[in-house]
């Protein structure tokens, strides 16, 4: 298997958060964590205005800091498919995770004690099914699987406004975005 990932399709979204909400329920997170969220961007004066929303969870990382900068080895990327998860058991809620990531992702877990962050859904991934962000988008504006394919079908574009640029972890993710948000 190839390394996974997301396509997003910032064109298509509308920002009605169920991708956020599903993701929080599978996850039973509490308020305020999100391992999954639509940041919107808005601009211009009127009668030139614009906007355009932006849904993140974990990028799966080629070189993920979180990975990289965890001092139990909570975090690790799985060899069958990349995707970077964590064995909660092991983190010592020390946040490094938290503050390596360039795209904020990881959240802490106030009541656990702990980090926590998107696993691209695993278990549901190992059961041949979609992470529960990509079902609940009624607007099928994300996508998951390998990434090469997602890439080869929709083009590379992981660089937009409001993104750290891609090559400080080579993020598996490709975006159809809005002009507004081209970089």
């Amino acid at each position: 298997m190839g390394q996974k990932g997301f396509y997003y399709n910032s064109v298509i979204c509308t920002g009605c958060k169920a991708c956020q909400i599903a993701c929080k329920d599978k996850n039973n997170l509490q308020v305020g964590e999100l391992f999954r969220k639509v940041y919107d961007f808005e601009g211009g004066t009127y009668p030139n205005v614009w906007g355009y929303s932006l849904s993140l969870g974990c990028n799966h990382c080629e070189y993920p800091k979180c990975a990289q900068n965890c001092p139990t080895g909570a975090i690790y990327k799985r060899e069958k498919d990349g995707l970077v998860v964590q064995d909660r058991q092991k983190c010592i809620g020390c946040k490094m995770c938290l503050w390596s990531c360039p795209y904020e992702r990881p959240q802490y877990l106030k009541e656990q004690g702990k980090s926590g962050k998107c696993d691209g859904c695993a278990d549901l991934v190992d059961q041949g099914l979609n992470p529960a962000c990509v079902d609940a988008c009624p607007m099928r504006a994300i996508e998951f699987g390998d990434i090469e394919e997602l890439r080869k079908k929709y083009g590379n574009t992981p660089d937009v406004k409001g993104l750290p640029d891609s090559n400080i972890t080579h993020p598996s993710l490709t975006i159809t975005p809005k002009k507004e948000a081209m970089k």
